[in-house]
C-alpha cells in the first residue's frame, strides 16, 4: 500500500521499521548516483523525513541541499557533485558547457564550475558552485545516464563561457583530439548558432578544426610577416601530407628557412611520424624549418612572427 502526498505529489513505500533495512536501501539507492540520493527516491522506498533526520542526526547521512542527501560522507566526487546540481537546481536541468564534456568523458580539462542549463520558463535556485543558464528552448540532450547535452552543443557552449580565447580554444580542440565528435557534427552544431560571445574568433577557431585547408587558404600570413619587419616570402602555399593533414608552407629561399603552419588541431595516427620524417630531410638538406599550429598563430602572433623575425635575421647574418 501506498499514500500520497498532496503537496509535493510523492509517492511514499511502506515505511521501513528497522534502520539497518533503510541503511541498506539508500545505500544502494546512492550508489547510482556517486553516493548521493534524492529525498523522493528515500520516499518512493519508505524512508521519510522522520527517518532521514534521525540518521542526519547520528552522523550517518549529511543533508548536501534541500533535496540531496549524501550517504556516508558529505565529501562529494564529481558525480555526485553533479546530481546535486541538477536536483537542487530545478526541474528540467541537465549538464552543460565543460561539465557536460566531462561527463561525456573530456579529460585533460579541471572544471571549476558546474555548468548547468534548465528552461527559462521552470523554476530555478540559485546552488554553491554551480553556473546557472536559463535556455528559450532547450538543447539535445542524452537521456541515458546523468542528463546532460550533447557533445557539439557542450563544445559550443563551453568556448562560449569560457575565461579566456585561449581556453576557449582549448575546449574546442580537445573533444576533437580525443574523437568525442566530428569536424561535420561540430561545424552543423556551430552554423545553427545565430549569436554567441566571441563569436568572431570562434569562428575562426572551429573553421581551423573542422577545415583546415580552406582556413589556412585564408590566412594571410604574408601580410603578418611584413607587419613583423620581415620581407616577402618566396612561397606561401597550402599543403597536404600523405595521410591528410593541411599545413600552410612559407619559405625564404634567400636564408633557407622554412616556416609550416599546422592546419591540424590535433596529432592523430601516424601524423608525428610523417612531420618528423619531412622537417628532418629539410634539415639534413640545409633549411630551418620553424612549425606554428595555425590556433597558436590566432592565440600568440606576435610571440610566433618575433621567433620567425628573429630566425630569419639569424640566418641572414650568416650569409
Amino acid at each position: 500500500m501506498t499514500q500520497r502526498r498532496s503537496t509535493a505529489h510523492v509517492v511514499v513505500g511502506m515505511p521501513l521499521r528497522y534502520g539497518a533495512d533503510r541503511r541498506i536501501t539508500a545505500a544502494e539507492l546512492a550508489a547510482e548516483h556517486g553516493g548521493v540520493v534524492h529525498r523522493v527516491a528515500l520516499a518512493h522506498h519508505g524512508i521519510g523525513r522522520d527517518a532521514i533526520r534521525n540518521e542526519v542526526a547520528a552522523g550517518r547521512w549529511f543533508k548536501v541541499g534541500r533535496h540531496t542527501v549524501a550517504i556516508g560522507s558529505p565529501d562529494l566526487g564529481q558525480p555526485a557533485s553533479w546530481w546535486r546540481a541538477l536536483w537542487e537546481s530545478g526541474s528540467g536541468a541537465r549538464l552543460d558547457g565543460a561539465a557536460a564534456l566531462v561527463a561525456h568523458g573530456l579529460r585533460g580539462f579541471t572544471v571549476r564550475t558546474i555548468d548547468v542549463s534548465l528552461p527559462a520558463r521552470n523554476r530555478y535556485h540559485r546552488v554553491d558552485g554551480v553556473t546557472l543558464h536559463t535556455v528559450r528552448e532547450p538543447d539535445p540532450a542524452l537521456g541515458a545516464g546523468i542528463p546532460r547535452v550533447v557533445v557539439e552543443v557542450a563544445t559550443i557552449h563551453a568556448a562560449q563561457w569560457a575565461v579566456s580565447d585561449r581556453q576557449a580554444a582549448l575546449l574546442i580542440c580537445l573533444p576533437m583530439q580525443q574523437r568525442m565528435t566530428t569536424a561535420a557534427r561540430l561545424a552543423l552544431a556551430w552554423r545553427g548558432v545565430t549569436r554567441s560571445p566571441r563569436r568572431a574568433f570562434l569562428a575562426a577557431v572551429i573553421a581551423d578544426v573542422t577545415d583546415g585547408a580552406h582556413s589556412l587558404g585564408e590566412l594571410d600570413f604574408a601580410r603578418m610577416a611584413r607587419g613583423a619587419g620581415l620581407p616577402e616570402p618566396t612561397r606561401q602555399a597550402v599543403c597536404t601530407g600523405p595521410n591528410g593533414r593541411v599545413y600552410l608552407d612559407v619559405r625564404w629561399d634567400d636564408v633557407g628557412l622554412v616556416v609550416e603552419i599546422d592546419g591540424g588541431h590535433h596529432t592523430l595516427a601516424l601524423n608525428p611520424v610523417d612531420d618528423a620524417l619531412r622537417q628532418n630531410e629539410r634539415v639534413v638538406a640545409g633549411e630551418r624549418v620553424l612549425r606554428i599550429p595555425v590556433i597558436g598563430l590566432r592565440l600568440a602572433p606576435q610571440e610566433f612572427l618575433l621567433q620567425v623575425r628573429r630566425m630569419y635575421d639569424t640566418l641572414r647574418s650568416r650569409r
